[in-house]
């Protein structure tokens, strides 16, 4: 069973997700929270293998809650229920790092594909979303000639040499005999790399890593 947690601060939205999840089988939702600090503090008690947020909560916007969950609990995937369909929303989402967007009005036909796309650790988007998604990121490469870089571009090249070998999942102490050096430093191109990139945790870089082609996915 996908352990599933709820946060939507609309008590009948909640209610109507949580039946047709439950109607799938392999779908438990084991809390619901209405909104952003609970559904981090729920998140945290709980662990539960996906958090389904929207992003307009009181107290703390989805976006800041997605963040603190995956900072808490890299292994907890969040997949974000939302009416918004702009670019915008969608990319700070998956920013904050968010596994998959699903809007409300595809919530019964959508939903649990994307949490279960999540929990397998595969992204979800609906194909308009992921379509306008890519067309803003080339016409923001395209409005200027000096584009931004990549972010592990601006990595030291021992610290991508690291990223790389941790992306693969090679220990700390693997990469330090791969690489001659020592744990400790292997460690601090490590807190550096997960700095640079905002990353949380090895889930996260493993996620990096293959959007960015640095390494196949399994």
């Amino acid at each position: 069973m996908i352990r599933v947690l709820l946060a939507d601060d609309h008590t009948i939205v909640r209610q109507g997700v949580r039946l047709c999840l439950e109607a799938m089988g392999d779908i438990a939702v084991v809390a619901e929270a209405e909104d952003g600090q609970e559904a981090v503090q729920l998140a945290t008690q709980l662990r539960p293998d996906v958090a389904v947020v929207d992003l307009t909560m009181p107290r703390l916007n989805g976006v800041e809650a997605i963040r603190q969950i995956k900072r808490d609990l890299p292994s907890t995937e969040v997949v974000v229920l939302s009416v918004h369909d702009s670019e915008a929303y969608v990319v700070q989402a998956l920013r904050a790092g968010a596994a998959g967007y699903v809007l409300k009005r595809n919530a019964a036909t959508e939903l649990a594909a994307a949490i279960r796309a999540a929990h397998d650790g595969q992204a979800y988007l609906h194909p308009s979303i992921a379509r306008r998604v890519i067309d803003d990121y080339l016409s923001r490469i395209h409005a200027s000639e000096d584009a931004v870089s990549e972010p592990h571009e601006r990595l030291t090249p021992r610290e991508r040499e690291v990223l790389q070998l941790a992306a693969e999942g090679h220990s700390t102490r693997a990469i330090a005999g791969l690489l001659c050096l020592s744990t400790k430093t292997v460690e601090h191109h490590r807190a550096s790399i997960m700095t640079k990139l905002g990353l949380h945790g090895q889930t996260e870089l493993v996620k990096y890593a293959i959007r960015a082609g640095l390494v196949e996915s399994a």
